[in-house]
């Protein structure tokens, strides 16, 4: 690296666009993608033309998110993290150099932790998110949000196929009772 480079800060604002009530009640779709970008997707720097491309995917396929897998294991989505639920258990995929850390993954576990709902973070293959019980994104904007299609099928089983379940609605009205606590 060279010695004695004057430090360039860069900053922007944009308005936030928090999901629509109609997606936090019907859910949202997901296309899927192999996870094409570099070895490092743990470092957030503003060369993140990967995770552009995988929103662009979604975008041109009318889903909100494009949800990644590298060799058959999930990483993450473009911009959210990408959580299931086995069992009534809210599962992840662990830490790791493929895998941003979101913010929210934390917060997740402690509403986990105070609703009652297990939590673990651990291998999450491509079989097991297709077979999940619910799927769910979390990110600073979307918060936590309901998948309830990806690559055009129906999330879940039985009568909630393909609607929100209620492990979501769980972890989204405590969620919104942790903004209103935590909130200076």
């Amino acid at each position: 690296m060279p010695e004695g480079i004057e430090p360039t800060v860069f900053m922007m604002a944009n308005p936030m666009k928090p999901p629509s009530a109609e997606q936090r009640h019907h859910g949202v779709a997901c296309t899927t993608a192999r996870d094409f970008r570099w070895e490092r997707g743990d470092i957030k720097s503003i060369s993140l033309l990967g995770n552009v491309l995988a929103r662009q995917m979604s975008a041109d396929h009318g889903a909100v998110e494009t949800i990644m897998f590298r060799d058959g294991w999930l990483t993450e989505a473009a911009a959210s993290n990408v959580w299931i639920v086995h069992e009534g258990a809210l599962l992840g995929p662990p830490k790791s150099e493929h895998v941003l850390e979101g913010i929210r993954v934390d917060l997740l576990r402690e509403l986990c932790d105070d609703c009652g709902i297990a939590y673990n973070l651990r291998p999450v293959s491509e079989a097991d998110v297709r077979a999940a019980d619910e799927v769910l994104l979390s990110s600073a904007t979307k918060e936590v949000l309901p998948v309830t299609r990806i690559d055009g099928e129906p999330v879940g089983h039985g009568a909630l196929r393909g609607k929100p379940g209620p492990v979501y609605a769980r972890l989204y009205e405590a969620y919104q009772r942790a903004k209103v606590e935590q909130s200076i």
